[in-house]
């Protein structure tokens, strides 16, 4: 098996990578008063470890994104480095003490779960039409928003939640790997870049293993056909593990043509 047996997506998978991909990237500026042109609900702010993001309402599409930043200090940076694998413990989420996460990111989110599932918990209150939640990051907010799709839909169980992350890390073992992929199965959209090194930073040998479907974008400019859907498990050798990379590269700050920091707020 070769990547040539891979197949591409199609336009609208393309369309939706691309738009959540926005949120993402909206996520690093400071203050986005209409995130990707929807309805800003909420600021997201973590004190002690400066977690940061937004909660926003599309009413055409019937949903709350929650977009989470990536790197972007040295607090981050340690929270990155942190990767002792820690059961998965975070409001609402019962898993099996083998369900093992990096502890870095599982104490970033749980620094703003709460905030999070408070602000999501009145706005389906106060607009029952809506059916879905969406989370997405670039890079450690990717991890973020993998880790929240899990505690908010376990929170939310009455609508539909997706996960889009965008050259993110491994974020556990092969059990949460499990885990995560019985409860999201084809809704959760993990991309990498060319030869992004980020995907690939945190090893297997330490225990890691990448949760869901990868969604590999192979050239630029991007394309459906260009764009493979990688298999379920998560490591596919096809894929992005299929090239030499190596850390923070060019390939990780830019998706599908666009700088990762590149705000779109209005």
């Amino acid at each position: 098996m070769s990547i040539k047996d891979l197949h591409g997506i199609s336009p609208d998978i393309l369309r939706d990578l691309i738009f959540y991909f926005k949120y993402a990237s909206s996520a690093y500026t400071p203050f986005c008063p209409r995130p990707n042109g929807r309805n800003l609900v909420s600021e997201v702010r973590g004190i002690l470890l400066n977690i940061q993001g937004f909660i926003a309402r599309d009413g055409d599409r019937k949903e709350l994104v929650l977009a989470l930043r990536g790197s972007a200090s040295i607090i981050d940076i340690l929270v990155d480095s942190a990767i002792v694998l820690v059961p998965l413990i975070t409001p609402g989420v019962e898993a099996s003490s083998g369900v093992r996460v990096h502890s870095g990111f599982l104490v970033g989110w749980n620094s703003i779960a709460v905030q999070v599932i408070s602000v999501i918990k009145e706005q389906l209150f106060l607009y029952p039409d809506l059916k879905n939640i969406v989370t997405t990051g670039h890079s450690l907010g990717g991890s973020l928003a993998t880790l929240a799709a899990i505690c908010l839909r376990r929170n939310f169980p009455s609508v539909t939640t997706r996960t889009y992350s965008y050259g993110a890390p491994r974020t556990g073992n092969k059990e949460f790997a499990d885990y995560f992929n019985c409860e999201f199965d084809t809704n959760a959209f993990r991309v990498v870049h060319s030869n992004d090194g980020v995907p690939t930073m945190v090893p297997t040998f330490l225990g890691y293993h990448h949760h869901g479907i990868e969604y590999w974008q192979t050239e630029d400019p991007p394309k459906g056909s260009s764009t493979k859907q990688c298999s379920a498990d998560g490591e596919d050798p096809r894929c992005s593990a299929s090239v030499p990379s190596k850390g923070v590269n060019a390939a990780h700050t830019m998706y599908f043509g666009i700088l990762a920091t590149t705000p779109f707020c209005i």
